[in-house]
């Protein structure tokens, strides 16, 4: 799909923006609108409808094989579409074919794989990494963290809406304090350096937030634990702010990290969440307390985890390891 600006998408963008919908979700939600109305030749979305929809979810499922949770993100990327921007809702639009794709058994790293690869890390991307596998953090949990959501008392980290808008603690291994403690004084120099600049606004607060606590957008403690490396504008405004670490840059540089390592598994920042569940649970934690830790809704899909573990499939013992063959 070509990438010329569409009034029609930006005005969808700023109407977004407004309503304070995150970056990630506004791009989200303009690639699905836009690739409905390209399949659809172009017309515009206020002269289709239930139809159109049902059109398009099926042929997601049916030519692309998309996953259930890409058919439901395309869905709900429609359904804002038509109910809350257009404001022309939707009806009934059950009647397209659902994705079956079964999702992929997770890629898991040993423990001297995990090793092997954190000392191709230096700095930062180290502790990154370090977070996402001990802790069991998505990508986006780990990148949206402030000062603030460090426990060091009671080694845990606080996750606030995470998938789903969930909030969980889990935990955070000691061995990483120091370094932590490190970073946090690093974010406080930035701050320091950023209050010299007259337009600096603060740190993004959502708004509920920012009317509750005026000052907190100006506190070390509600800055980004990993700060982008730069100043720049907030969207839509003339707010000059410290953005976290771009989330797409953390996967860069773990894939290239397993491929200085030489580890031939498709290793992305998600390897090391799932790795942190399968140690977890070869540690003997038991599966409850991991789906706690990950912020599983249900257990089920926490449950893929125990396929994994080193005991062959679903820990059932080959019939050939009783075997006496002579060489």
């Amino acid at each position: 799909m070509s990438k010329i600006p569409s009034p029609f998408l930006e005005s969808i963008s700023r109407f977004m923006r407004v309503r304070r919908y995150s970056k990630r979700t506004i791009d989200t939600y303009l690639y699905w609108i836009k690739y409905f109305i390209v399949y659809h030749k172009k017309r515009h979305p206020s002269e289709m409808h239930d139809i159109e929809v049902e059109q398009f979810l099926t042929f997601l499922a049916v030519d692309r094989s998309v996953s259930i949770a890409t058919q439901k993100i395309a869905l709900n990327a429609l359904a804002f579409l038509y109910n809350k921007f257009l404001e022309i809702p939707l009806g009934d639009v059950s009647k397209f074919r659902r994705s079956v794709k079964q999702a992929k058994l997770p890629i898991v790293l040993t423990r001297a794989e995990i090793a092997n690869l954190f000392n191709q890390f230096k700095g930062i991307p180290l502790l990154i990494a370090s977070m996402l596998y001990g802790s069991g953090l998505r990508r986006i949990e780990c990148a949206r963290l402030r000062v603030k959501d460090l426990d060091f008392d009671h080694l845990q980290v606080q996750v606030w809406n995470g998938k789903g808008f969930k909030h969980r603690l889990t935990t955070l291994a000691p061995e990483l304090v120091p370094r932590l403690k490190d970073q946090i004084e690093q974010v406080k120099l930035n701050l320091k350096e950023d209050k010299l600049n007259k337009q600096y606004a603060g740190v993004w607060l959502p708004n509920a937030l920012a009317r509750k606590y005026p000052k907190a957008s100006l506190s070390s403690s509600w800055h980004y634990l990993f700060p982008a490396t730069r100043l720049t504008f907030e969207p839509g405004t003339l707010n000059l702010r410290r953005h976290h670490v771009d989330e797409s840059g953390i996967n860069k540089a773990i894939k290239f990290a397993a491929i200085k390592a030489g580890i031939e598994k498709q290793v992305s920042s998600h390897t090391l969440r799932h790795s942190f569940a399968t140690h977890l649970l070869e540690s003997g934690a038991d599966i409850r307390t991991v789906q706690e830790q990950l912020g599983h809704q249900d257990v089920k899909i926490t449950e893929i985890y125990t396929h994994v573990l080193n005991r062959g499939a679903r820990g059932v013992r080959s019939p050939f390891s009783d075997l006496i063959i002579s060489s």
